[in-house]
């Protein structure tokens, strides 16, 4: 697997092949982690936070690879609680090609 930033996106090529494309401010908006998508309160309801990304929100800082299965993502205001799994990731992409 091979994983770059180029330009305002970020390209991944899988071992089998296949590749994604998957324009960064894309990836920061769709940050799956809790304090970004919400969790669920005692009821089941989930509770979508408000959040507020900054100037430096969409600036990617680094990357690491999480076991086998996912990315997390450094962003330029210090957010890194997203964990991307690599079929999250194909989805995403999926949609923004569609």
């Amino acid at each position: 697997m091979t994983i770059a930033v180029v330009g305002n996106e970020l390209a991944i090529a899988f071992g089998d092949g296949s590749e994604v494309f998957l324009a960064l401010d894309l990836l920061r908006r769709a940050c799956p982690c809790a304090a970004c998508q919400g969790e669920p309160d005692a009821m089941g309801r989930v509770i979508r936070p408000d959040v507020h990304i900054g100037e430096f929100g969409f600036e990617l800082r680094r990357m690491e690879k999480v076991g086998g299965y996912a990315l997390q993502l450094f962003w330029g205001d210090g957010h890194s609680t997203g964990i991307y799994s690599f079929d999250y990731l194909k989805r995403l992409a999926a949609a923004q090609s569609s």
